[in-house]
């Protein structure tokens, strides 16, 4: 466990080095410490956001973290995260394809519900601390006018390449600008350069500036994507970051003092890369030495397959109720685009049963006000017949949760969700529960 990065990048050099199995492979390295000093100097909020934003970490680890929420719902939510994604491109193949998008989407669904196979490949003495992070990633459904979107925008630029200087986040300097970091996870694809392979910021920066950048040959699993990045694995790194993540190493020069701030994570000298085999013993870590396949180290894409239940804990935190990236969560900027009843149209509310189908008998039911409303949720099954109500009484304007108890206690089957705002029928949408 190392000491913690803040807007880490992946600095992917052309120096080489011999891995264990003798073979030459290029040397990444995160730049952090010149990003972090950067925040420093241009945001005086950062460090300020961030103490605060580890306090409310610790709290939440101190009251059992993940496994408390399990308890009292029977399964830890599954958050989903809508996602823009900016391409900004200078020639044909920096413009990829929707597939290629797509490939990277499911890329972090796999590595964040524990869904790719090749977790199998965790070594045994840690299969116990594997976690699905029960995190859903998905292309945003409704832009921030409230209209429809593909959540792809496609930006022509003149610039042969961009560097951690956050350019291709603003129009102006030859990017596209972020859509509000309250809503969205703002991701960035174009080619970097000095072979740049990506950076994040995390939580507690410049809304402006929020998000990730992966350059387009590290992106997704298809496309230009090319070995040995090339199975969607910076992004989950770099959303590791995003997500207050620590590099599993630090970058202490190997010094074994400091801390990743996760407690089932061994203590580490440095950076693995390549594809490791067999122990790696560092700061007396042995017998079973580096945990090198966790997504926060720098081996290659197929060789790093694997969170902690302690790093759950802490993107868990990052999301909860009160947590840094709590707001995009429940945005509703994934939700299909369901036409209104009635004529109520001026409320124009979303309503949605989260996660979808219902297996765990717990679930979230999210809804959207554009002004002040009376509201009452009628949870119906497949055929009209009520199954219960719940009168939530006046509600200002904005997003807001429910966490029913009858939800789960519902038998398996297809229910309708509507919400009634003002006494008009407002919007609906189905949910499953399968459990």
């Amino acid at each position: 466990m190392k000491s913690f990065l803040l807007s880490c990048a992946f600095i992917f050099i052309t120096s080489a080095i011999f891995s264990q199995q003798g073979l030459q492979l290029p040397v990444k390295r995160c730049a952090s410490y010149e990003v972090y000093q950067q925040m420093l100097q241009t945001d005086p909020f950062f460090a300020r956001n961030q103490q605060a934003i580890e306090e409310f970490t610790k709290r939440f680890i101190a009251q059992g973290g993940a496994n408390a929420m399990n308890l009292t719902q029977s399964l830890a939510p599954l958050y989903t995260i809508p996602v823009v994604v900016h391409v900004v491109y200078k020639t044909a193949a920096q413009n990829i394809s929707d597939a290629q998008i797509q490939s990277q989407i499911d890329a972090l669904n796999k590595d964040f519900q524990k869904l790719n196979t090749d977790v199998s490949g965790v070594p045994g003495v840690w299969t116990t601390l594997v976690a699905n992070c029960r995190v859903q990633f998905c292309l945003a459904t409704v832009d921030p006018a409230g209209n429809p979107t593909t959540g792809i925008r496609r930006v022509q630029t003149t610039k042969s390449s961009f560097n951690s200087n956050n350019n291709v986040k603003f129009t102006g300097k030859g990017g596209d600008d972020a859509w509000p970091a309250s809503d969205y996870l703002n991701l960035w694809v174009c080619k970097l350069g000095s072979g740049l392979l990506g950076y994040a910021q995390f939580p507690g920066g410049n809304a402006a500036t929020d998000g990730v950048v992966i350059t387009h040959t590290g992106f997704g699993t298809t496309g230009t994507a090319a070995a040995p990045f090339n199975l969607g694995r910076t992004a989950t790194h770099e959303i590791g970051h995003w997500l207050n993540l620590r590099h599993i190493w630090g970058d202490d020069g190997n010094a074994c003092t400091g801390s990743d701030l996760v407690g089932d994570t061994p203590n580490q000298g440095d950076e693995n890369y390549g594809c490791p085999s067999g122990a790696r013993i560092s700061c007396s870590n042995g017998p079973n030495g580096d945990m090198y396949m966790n997504f926060m180290d720098y081996t290659d894409d197929a060789c790093m397959f694997m969170f902690t239940n302690g790093q759950k804990n802490r993107i868990y935190a990052t999301l909860k109720t009160g947590g840094s990236r709590n707001s995009v969560t429940i945005s509703g900027k994934c939700a299909s685009q369901v036409a209104a009843i009635g004529r109520n149209a001026e409320i124009q509310s979303l309503v949605s049963v989260q996660p979808n189908p219902v297996s765990y008998g717990a679930a979230t039911i999210t809804y959207k006000l554009d002004k002040v409303s009376k509201v009452q949720l009628v949870v119906a099954d497949i055929y009209g017949n009520t199954r219960f109500i719940i009168n939530d009484g006046s509600q200002v304007e904005g997003v807001h949760q429910l966490n029913p108890s009858e939800i789960g206690k519902l038998p398996n089957g297809t229910y309708i969700i509507k919400l009634i705002a003002n006494g008009q029928p407002n919007s609906t949408s189905r949910f499953i529960v399968n459990k």
